[in-house]
């Protein structure tokens, strides 16, 4: 099912973004410890600096992916990776499947105690 390929992606782009949050925070603790020295190594700060900028920068951009598309699902705009519509409608047309049985079912109850 093409649901669950784009689901596995999604959720693989989760826990991609997991890893570069988790590596952002180490970029971050050893600028932090650099800093606490007495004599921070000026060439050591600038690249953790600048990987912690990167990383921060490729986060918020992934974030920003996953919340539009979050919201285009929420909206029940179409789009390929969404199954909702096609699920809601089969769900809808099981339901009246089933008043309609009930609803025959009954009419049969009635017409067998019509004939006797």
């Amino acid at each position: 099912m093409a649901g669950f390929g784009v689901a596995n992606e999604r959720l693989r782009a989760l826990e991609e973004l997991e890893r570069e949050i988790g590596a952002s925070l180490h970029s971050a603790g050893s600028v932090i410890l650099e800093l606490s020295k007495e004599k921070p190594q000026e060439r050591h700060l600038d690249r953790q600096a600048a990987q912690f900028g990167a990383a921060v920068a490729k986060v918020e951009a992934e974030l920003s992916a996953q919340i539009r598309y979050l919201t285009q699902v929420a909206t029940g705009q179409p789009h390929e990776g969404s199954s909702y519509a096609a699920r809601k409608s089969c769900q809808l047309a099981l339901n009246r499947l089933d008043y309609a049985r009930r609803r025959l079912a009954e009419l049969a109850r009635a017409c067998e105690l019509m004939l006797e």
